[in-house]
């Protein structure tokens, strides 16, 4: 599934296709993802799947997600506010 979300995408609308994205990747009741879901504990994600939700973001977003930056993604919250502040750049 492809989602049409480059730059002009910011808030709560990254929000929905974050949201939306994990869902398909993880396997998870959408109403279960909020801002504040912490990606590995709440949805039993690993190291793989954390990688490949970072190339899916690039992808979708058209940002570069640098290698040091992956940690700091722990919350689905985190990684709208990454996503926002590097697709406006």
């Amino acid at each position: 599934m492809q989602y049409n979300c480059k730059k002009e995408t910011t808030g709560m609308d990254t929000f929905e296709k974050i949201r939306a994205l994990l869902a398909e990747q993880l396997d998870v009741d959408p109403a279960k993802i909020t801002l504040e879901s912490d990606i590995m504990s709440d949805f039993e994600a690993d190291s793989l799947d954390i990688v490949d939700m970072v190339m899916t973001l690039e992808d979708e977003f058209g940002i570069e997600v640098p290698d040091d930056a992956i940690e700091s993604l722990r919350t689905v919250g985190d990684v709208v506010n990454f996503v926002d502040s590097h697709a406006q750049n």
